[in-house]
C-alpha cells in the first residue's frame, strides 16, 4: 500500500472546495465569493505543479 501524500491531498481538497464555492457564489449572486474561489483554485493548482516539479510523484 502506498503512503498518502498529505500535501497533494490537501491541495486537492482546496481545489474541490473552491469549485464548490463557485456553486455557492452563483446561488448567492456574489462576485466576491467567486473571486476568492478563483484565487484559491489557481493557488492550489499552481502549488501542486510546483510541488510535483520538486518532488516527482511515483
Amino acid at each position: 500500500m502506498r503512503k498518502i501524500n498529505w500535501t497533494l491531498l490537501f491541495l486537492a481538497f482546496l481545489a474541490t472546495a473552491s469549485i464548490l464555492a463557485y456553486g455557492i457564489a452563483v446561488a448567492e449572486r456574489s462576485f466576491m465569493i467567486a473571486i476568492i474561489a478563483t484565487i484559491i483554485l489557481y493557488s492550489s493548482f499552481k502549488g501542486a505543479a510546483i510541488y510535483r516539479k520538486r518532488k516527482p510523484v511515483t
